[in-house]
């Protein structure tokens, strides 16, 4: 005969939530799909925020391989939000296993120059308008899509965004220097 025994009260607390005192909801399963999203306002900090909140999302989600790309990605995309447009930006973060999107949207619609023409394409030592050949270099996919005024009268922008691949190899030094 089995007699119950209550579970430890110490570990029982350890699973509560500190302000509720109800129990945590269970971890997502790791192929299960999730979406973030951060708004920031026209400022020069906004792309060092995102930064560190697109790293703890996918260190927390084991997706570490996907840190150091989907960060200078996110941040090349968020720096030009704030460098080229007068609005606030958002950024997105999706995972659709084995992809995981980041779109980055703001509220200018007029869309980069594609990758090899412009100003960057005859000026090999600018400092400026590289962004799209980056993404190009470091992306599985990418693209980007104006988007028209909605119906509550906000003036509509853009959307860029690039997919990694889970289990794809990262692009070699000499794709990058291409």
């Amino acid at each position: 005969m089995s007699t119950y025994q209550s579970p430890d009260p110490s570990l029982l607390l350890s699973c509560l939530d500190p302000l509720s005192g109800h129990p945590h909801p269970s971890p997502l399963p790791f192929a299960a799909p999730w979406h973030y999203e951060l708004h920031f306002p026209h400022d020069p900090r906004g792309p060092g925020v995102v930064r560190v909140a697109l790293r703890a999302v996918l260190r927390v989600h084991g997706l570490g391989e996907f840190i150091d790309r989907a960060e200078v990605l996110t941040c090349e995309l968020a720096t030009n939000s704030v460098r080229h447009t007068e609005g606030p930006a958002s950024v997105r973060m999706q995972w659709l296993h084995p992809v995981l999107r980041v779109s980055v949207y703001d509220t200018c619609p007029d869309l980069p120059l594609a990758p090899g023409t412009g100003p960057a394409a005859t000026a090999p030592h600018a400092e400026a308008g590289r962004g799209l050949l980056i993404l190009d270099a470091l992306a599985d996919r990418w693209g980007g899509c104006a988007i028209g005024p909605g119906p509550w009268g906000d003036e509509g922008g853009k959307s860029i965004w690039f997919e990694l691949r889970l289990g794809e190899p990262e692009p070699t030094p000499s794709a990058l220097a291409a």
